[in-house]
Order: C-alpha cells, then structure tokens, then sequence
C-alpha cells in the first residue's frame, strides 16, 4: 500500500518523522487515542491539542 500523502501535509510538526506519511501518522495518533493534523481546522492543528475530545469540541462549536 502507498502511504505517502499525494497532497500537501497540513501538519505543522515539519520535523516529524512520520510527516507526509500518512499510514504511519494515523497508526501512531490512534495508539495514543488522538487524531492526525489533517483532522483538524488549521487554526485548532496549530494548538497541538490532536485528542478525540478536541475533535468533537471543535465541531460543535461550529
């Protein structure tokens, strides 16, 4: 399987050695009960704050 994201990461952890590779982010972000980066708004992936309760909160703020 090519996990290698076609698109441009939106996350802004550059230095990641997981960044761009997408199965390997959402394999790493799920054994610690978040989500990766491309999940979020750009503004709430900036705090850093990738957890599933940040997830919810930020759609019903919407």
């Amino acid at each position: 399987m090519d996990c290698v994201n076609k698109k441009p990461c939106p996350c802004t952890a550059a230095d990641c050695s997981r960044h761009g590779r997408c199965c390997d982010c959402l394999a790493h972000h799920l054994e610690r009960e978040a989500l990766p980066a491309c999940c979020f708004l750009p503004e709430v992936e900036k705090t850093f704050d990738r957890s599933m309760a940040r997830f919810v909160k930020m759609y019903q703020e919407k």
